[in-house]
């Protein structure tokens, strides 16, 4: 654990989380958090456990979160996958942010939608050639008989766009979760955390105390 991360848990379970400090907003009450993670240093605060679940059957998975707003929280995936084809089947999931080292996590469930082809361009551009090749290259979650062939997909792919840019794949983009509920959990001592869970209640937040 990095200095900084350690004084911040020191701060974070000597304060805990009271109605007073948080925010009326969980989106800005994220923006806070979020922001603390990245001051401490912390290794990919923006990790997540993605949780879906279809006929009956919840999988978990870890991705990495590219980016939130009042609409909801966003990644990108292989929409042929089976985190893609659970969602498609059944378009709600819980997210999971723990940042151990501050003693904390959130809790975000919510539905689902795929963000505009717009959005999921302009991201897959953004990412290093390799990354966009390797997108075209994986068919995610298949059964895949040895690397090699993994890899000679990829050479081919590279010889086939040399000069020019990568396409977005038509399987691959973005799915935005637009939260329902929302829990910011923060470690106390004696196992005597705090926990404020936000309800989207029509327009607005509703906010309420749960036991540890």
């Amino acid at each position: 654990m990095n200095l900084w991360a350690w004084l911040y848990g020191l701060r974070g379970v000597a304060r805990g989380l009271s109605e007073a400090q948080a925010a009326p907003d969980p989106i800005e009450q994220f923006v806070r958090w979020f922001a603390a993670a990245k001051r401490a240093r912390i290794y990919q605060p923006n990790a997540f456990s993605l949780s879906t679940c279809a006929e009956g059957r919840p999988s978990s998975r870890m991705l990495l979160l590219k980016g939130f707003d009042a609409r909801g929280f966003v990644f990108f995936t292989n929409y042929e996958s089976r985190k893609g084809r659970e969602l498609a089947q059944n378009p709600v999931a819980a997210m999971l942010f723990f940042w151990s080292e501050l003693h904390r996590q959130v809790r975000i469930e919510g539905a689902l939608e795929k963000v505009s082809v717009e959005e999921s361009t302009r991201y897959f551009h953004s990412r290093p050639r390799g990354s966009q090749l390797g997108a075209w290259a994986s068919k995610q979650s298949s059964p895949l008989d040895r690397r090699e062939t993994l890899m000679a997909r990829e050479r081919e792919l590279e010889a086939r766009n040399l000069g020019q840019e990568v396409p977005l794949p038509p399987f691959w983009g973005g799915f935005r979760l637009a939260p329902q509920r929302i829990e910011f959990w923060q470690g106390r001592p004696y196992r005597l955390h705090d926990r404020l869970v936000y309800e989207h209640i029509g327009t607005g937040w509703e906010r309420q105390r749960l036991y540890p």
